[in-house]
């Protein structure tokens, strides 16, 4: 009975270490395990990273091109309804009367006159439906670089207008800036020409009303170069000679004392500018002013595109 048991208790033993031994990895087994899943995922991983950063900055890359063509586009469709855009030695001859005359960082890049149409504000002789009028109004775009805790470390594009009442005695605009108001601090430019040897020195004696503006400038687009110290310069297209069928084409730049960020070639006499805009994608990922400079190495962050654009309005005197 003994040798009986002995020989049970054996087997069982036998028979654990057996399973035992089937059923497990060693310690040398698990380490090599490890090592080599280490060496297959690390590149893997790596892999994936590289790609999703390239993902980001293609994607961002695209989104700043994608804004700064709005911002053309929109600039364009305003230019198109000038009737006089003023060149450098304008801008400098009106500054003091334009918004933020004392501001060095707030430029007045692109400034002109436009007609703007204002719909349902002249009463009809007969009925009751109203009809439309044409106003005047002065635009400026600016180039903002000043601190600020809502836009980015880079620079903006923002854009200020004031316009003309309807009638001569219109009402002042209100906050609710009804049709028909006149803005605080817009005066109409009758009379400046008389005694003016050109068109462009009666447009550069224009005065502002004793009124307070009270109207800001809006931001158009933010993430523009801000760049100081080197970027490409602002540069005009050559002139263009005269032919039968073309107007002759004299650039004047207008740009800020250093940044090139966003600029202008005004063409006076043809009522024609090309706007230039470099944008800053680099911003978008850095809240680092240091770090969000142009350079060589990092140019395709700063995208730039220019339109030319020729203003169709009429100035009736």
């Amino acid at each position: 009975m003994l040798k009986t048991l002995k020989f049970i208790l054996r087997s069982q033993i036998k028979s654990s270490k057996i399973i035992h031994k089937a059923g497990g990895f060693t310690l040398i087994e698990l380490l090599v395990a490890l090592l080599i899943a280490f060496l297959i995922i690390t590149p893997l991983l790596g892999f994936m990273i590289s790609v999703m950063t390239t993902d980001r900055n293609e994607q961002v890359k695209a989104n700043s091109e994608q804004e700064i063509q709005t911002a053309l586009n929109y600039i364009s469709r305003d230019v198109q309804q000038a009737i006089y855009i003023y060149d450098d030695d304008g801008i400098k001859a009106i500054k003091s009367q334009l918004r933020y005359p004392d501001d060095d960082d707030k430029t007045p890049i692109l400034v002109f006159w436009k007609r703007e149409l204002v719909s349902n504000v002249i009463s009809p002789a007969t009925g009751t439906e109203k009809d439309d009028t044409f106003v005047y109004s002065l635009v400026a775009y600016y180039i903002d670089n000043s601190e600020s805790t809502t836009w980015s470390k880079a620079a903006r594009i923002s854009r200020w207008q004031i316009k003309d009442g309807v009638a001569t005695d219109s009402p002042v605009c209100t906050g609710n800036n009804e049709p028909g108001c006149r803005n605080p601090g817009f005066a109409a430019f009758n009379g400046y020409f008389e005694g003016s040897d050109s068109l462009a020195e009666g447009m550069n004696k224009w005065k502002k009303s004793s009124e307070a503006y009270t109207t800001d400038a809006t931001v158009l687009i933010d993430y523009v170069d801000q760049t100081t110290d080197s970027p490409p310069a602002a540069t005009c297209p050559p002139p263009l000679d005269k032919t039968d069928t073309t107007p002759e084409i004299t650039w004047s730049a207008v740009k800020p004392t250093s940044m090139t960020g966003f600029y202008v070639c005004v063409d006076r006499d043809n009522t024609t500018a090309q706007v230039f805009i470099r944008g800053n994608a680099m911003a978008r990922m850095e809240n680092d002013a240091a770090k969000i400079k142009y350079d060589e190495d990092n140019k395709t962050y700063f995208p730039t595109t220019s339109v030319r654009v020729q203003g169709r309005g009429f100035l009736y005197q």
